[in-house]
């Protein structure tokens, strides 16, 4: 378990829901990955990111599906990509990950609380 944090900490972290609208190959990733657009609404707009969960999903089976991640990080470079957002996934057991999705239908751009 990590160090504990306050709730204000946990407030400071802005968790949106998302839907992949594109996903492509990374060839130029050191590990295999995909290049995502995900649209979080009118408020968050299309963010850019890149992810390694080529395990479990391919491109087609990403486009469409409704993802949680953090839109409030700093932009960062991976190789020839600006991440822009951070896909949230817990690993399976074998360290692949899997995504965070909502199980039921919600609107993109809704805040985890």
């Amino acid at each position: 378990m990590s160090d504990q944090i306050g709730f204000d900490d946990f407030l400071k972290v802005d968790v949106r829901v998302g839907q992949i609208v594109e996903a492509e190959e990374f060839p130029e990733a050191r590990k295999p990955a995909y290049k995502m657009r995900i649209d979080f609404g009118e408020e968050i707009g299309v963010k850019r990111t890149s992810a390694q969960i080529t395990t479990h999903y391919t491109p087609d089976q990403l486009v469409g599906k409704r993802v949680l991640a953090v839109v409030n990080f700093p932009p960062r470079q991976i190789g020839p990509v600006m991440s822009e957002v951070l896909t949230l996934g817990v690993p399976d057991e074998d360290g692949e990950v899997v995504l965070i999705s909502p199980d039921k239908e919600v609107p993109i751009g809704g805040r985890l609380y």
